[in-house]
């Protein structure tokens, strides 16, 4: 499954109460308590910046961060009670992109972390691909278990919208405005195609695991693992 954060902190109730807010506001994120639980969560899933604790129970949040960055880029923002200069510098210089000092406002740490997502995620925004669903936004092409399907320049345009702003939802208004370049399209014409291509890329057309109603809100893209 795809996680925009991953918080590892040993401090529980700090890190779920700091994932719980980061999720309110649309930001897909779990939260983890020592460094091998970290190594396993991302063994699984894959996620698009990590706030890491200096100080974690079973090892030192800069050791983890040197073994991360042997294996990955993902941005690692640093998030700690210790506030010398030196600590700052020495998680600036083995690969951290950033240190936050503790206790942290939740909103400032928020704005740092969309920041992030915005300047990383969406400059390598080039398609999606699983086991399942492959889609190329460059070559205009959608596989499902490797045959090609054949959309129609709407259905690309709709697809290619949900997966660009994957795991957030969007509104019926946005896609009629964004997608079909007309707010007065009806629900009943954007149903229908929502139905085209579920049958096209869903495992189950009728329990869909990729483009996920959210009802009352919209609709939402959420990478085939529900």
């Amino acid at each position: 499954m795809k996680y925009d954060c991953l918080i590892v902190d040993d401090e529980k109730l700090l890190a779920d109460s700091t994932a719980e807010y980061l999720n309110l506001f649309q930001v897909k994120t779990a939260a983890v308590y020592d460094a091998q639980s970290c190594r396993n969560f991302l063994n699984e899933h894959s996620v698009q910046v990590i706030l890491l604790d200096v100080n974690l129970a079973d090892s030192s949040g800069f050791e983890l961060c040197k073994e991360l960055r042997a294996q990955t880029q993902v941005p690692i923002i640093f998030i700690s009670a210790r506030t010398g200069d030196d600590d700052q510098v020495i998680g600036l210089n083995i690969g951290g992109d950033d240190y936050i000092q503790k206790p942290y406002s939740l909103s400032v740490l928020s704005a740092k972390v969309k920041a992030v997502l915005k300047r990383y995620g969406a400059a390598e925004k080039s398609g999606y691909h699983d086991d399942w669903l492959r889609v190329d936004f460059t070559a205009r092409q959608v596989w499902v278990q490797n045959q090609e399907q054949h959309l129609t320049a709407l259905e690309y345009r709709l697809l290619f919208f949900l997966i660009e702003h994957e795991n957030r939802v969007i509104t019926k208004q946005e896609l009629f405005e964004q997608v079909w370049k007309d707010k007065y399209t009806t629900d009943g014409t954007l149903n229908v195609h929502i139905r085209k291509l579920r049958q096209m890329i869903e495992k189950d057309p009728s329990s869909p695991q990729y483009i996920i109603t959210k009802w009352g809100e919209g609709y939402q893209f959420c990478g085939g693992k529900q």
